[in-house]
């Protein structure tokens, strides 16, 4: 007699993302690689349509989100601030062409009390990541057949070949001609191994020059784990050792660096990302040192995200590289790729102190704190770092300076000098403004200690100074064109050291900057597809401190003007 009382369903708290991928002729593509960013542009997520070309992302948290799609020999395809509300369904078709991409958010099915069709059914229950283990049948692994192609697979690499100015006092391997190269893939499914390597030589002195670096990552259910590096250098330098200024070789510079980087989600709002790396340099003398990094990050939905940051050591380029928007201000096409060559690009700052060797050291600790309201992002940051034997380049009469304090420069004929060590605190502000798809302003600025000249044997000192910059970034309709510009100003009287943000893709730049990607037309026959690269460092000189007595003045600076050409393949 007693009444039965049934339990009502729960609200789901959770939505999803459903897509299917396909060309301009209206046929499905398999094996297309697709990104899932939050609304801070940190991946969450990635997978591989499959043989009908669809994809799905599942029990998403309520948020703004974006999704890139990449496929060899097609442009990639990206769409922003994508709303997922609980128990929502949303649908992309998305169009991959060779000039320019699209995607579009369908509406949600009309049909009520189903939140997927069956044909999305099966894409689930035919994904290894949610298919359910059923029954375990026992095999025997001698009458299994071995495939060797099912070995490796998602493999994709970039070849570069380029010429033009390098940078060795801000950190920069590129040589006057070089060949770039990475290759990536997933052995057995989990484990994703990378290979980058950079060879040339130096036009000014014809001495050779090259580096290569390993990461090794496995992953589990889709999501990156823990990642190891090896990197090693070996450049030629001139104009040092016995003979002095006058030789034209020099000793090696050689260095290795083992690195390991790692996170840990505490809950569903708060992550830490931590690792550090060992590196032992050896020219005149060797160096050995430690380098840790960590990186805690609070996210509170719609109000925002805080970050506290720290570092020790030369620069944590693992951590800078993780984040998604690349120095030029680009969504990269291969960000894995991209973020090794990056790495390997970036030299140990060496000088020379009394005729020893040293290597300049950072300490940074910086706090952060970024919202987004639709197309506009805010970013506010306040850090402070110590920077002991900090290396500059310096043109001009060197005469006047100390020769045990000189390096000759390892690509053209000016020298690196050590300034010694200074402390200073910054605060940064940014707003990043996106217009349509295919353009971002952002316009940054801040106040933060720069570097004067000083009238006793210190040559510079330090002066609290503003700064502003503005940045600009296109695609062309059509043409595929990725145009990337910037401006930055501070007092000409004033040497601006840069800060390299933790906590945000906030740009501190020095001068004109630009950069010009124009993909090519394919060749019938050959997969894959090339690129043409051009780019102008500092093009109007600008940022150059003169220091030292009047007769005899040197410049003193930390963005010399370069440039740069080039010619990439991806595939």
């Amino acid at each position: 007699m007693a009444p039965v009382v049934q339990a009502g369903s729960v609200p789901p708290l959770t939505g999803e993302l459903l897509g299917q991928v396909q060309n301009a002729s209206g046929v499905v593509q398999m094996g297309a690689a697709v990104y899932l960013y939050n609304r801070y542009d940190q991946l969450v997520r990635q997978t591989l349509t499959n043989e009908t070309g669809k994809f799905a992302f599942d029990t998403l948290p309520p948020d703004l989100y974006s999704v890139r799609v990449v496929l060899a020999s097609f442009m990639p395809a990206i769409r922003r601030n994508i709303s997922i509300a609980a128990g929502s369904e949303n649908v992309l078709r998305i169009n991959l062409a060779s000039v320019l991409s699209t995607v579009e958010l369908l509406p949600a099915s009309a049909a009520q009390g189903t939140l997927m069709t069956d044909d999305w059914k099966w894409v689930l229950r035919s994904s290894q990541a949610t298919r359910p283990v059923l029954r375990l049948i026992p095999v025997d692994s001698s009458s299994r057949p071995r495939s060797t192609l099912a070995t490796f697979s998602e493999t994709t690499g970039v070849l570069r070949l380029s010429a033009g100015d390098g940078d060795s006092a801000s950190g920069s391997a590129s040589q006057d001609l070089g060949t770039a190269f990475a290759v990536a893939t997933l052995v057995n499914g989990k484990s994703r191994v990378r290979l980058s390597g950079n060879l040339g030589y130096m036009a000014n002195s014809g001495l050779p020059a090259a580096g290569f670096r390993t990461t090794y990552s496995r992953e589990e259910d889709g999501a990156a784990g823990p990642q190891v590096a090896l990197t090693v250098h070996q450049i030629a330098f001139p104009g040092i050792g016995p003979a002095g200024a006058s030789a034209e070789t020099g000793p090696v510079l050689r260095s290795a660096a083992f690195s390991a980087s790692d996170s840990l989600d505490f809950s569903d709002h708060l992550r830490l990302e931590y690792g550090g790396h060992v590196e032992s340099i050896a020219l005149l003398n060797r160096i050995n040192s430690v380098s840790p990094y960590a990186r805690a990050t609070y996210d509170f939905g719609d109000k925002g995200a805080l970050r506290v940051a720290f570092s020790s050591g030369t620069q944590p380029t693992e951590l800078m590289s993780r984040d998604v928007l690349g120095s030029n201000g680009e969504w990269n096409a291969s960000p894995d790729l991209n973020q090794d060559l990056a790495a390997l690009s970036i030299l140990p700052r060496i000088s020379l102190r009394n005729g020893q060797m040293r290597l300049q050291r950072d300490q940074n600790w910086e706090v952060g704190y970024a919202v987004t309201d639709g197309s506009r992002k805010y970013a506010v940051s306040v850090y402070t770092e110590d920077v002991a034997d900090a290396a500059y380049s310096a043109f001009g009469a060197v005469g006047s300076l100390p020769a045990g304090d000189l390096l000759r420069d390892v690509d053209s004929t000016s020298y690196i000098l050590d300034i010694g060590a200074y402390r200073r605190a910054g605060i940064t502000a940014a707003v990043t403004q996106s217009v349509g798809d295919h353009m971002d302003i952002t316009v940054a600025g801040g106040r933060a200690g720069g570097l004067v000249a000083s009238g006793d044997s210190r040559w510079v000192r330090k002066a609290e100074r503003a700064w502003l910059s503005a940045r600009a970034s296109a695609t062309l309709p059509g043409t595929g064109t990725r145009v990337v510009t910037s401006y930055g100003w501070t007092d000409p009287n004033t040497l601006m050291p840069i800060h390299f943000s933790l906590t945000g893709p906030t740009y501190q730049d020095v001068g004109w900057n630009i950069m010009v990607r124009q993909p090519l037309p394919r060749m019938g026959g050959i997969p894959g597809r090339m690129e043409a690269t051009a780019e102008m460092q500092n093009a109007l000189g600008q940022g150059y401190l003169p220091i030292g007595p009047s007769g005899s003045r040197t410049l003193l600076t930390n963005s010399p003007r370069a440039l740069r050409g080039g010619l990439s393949f991806l595939f």
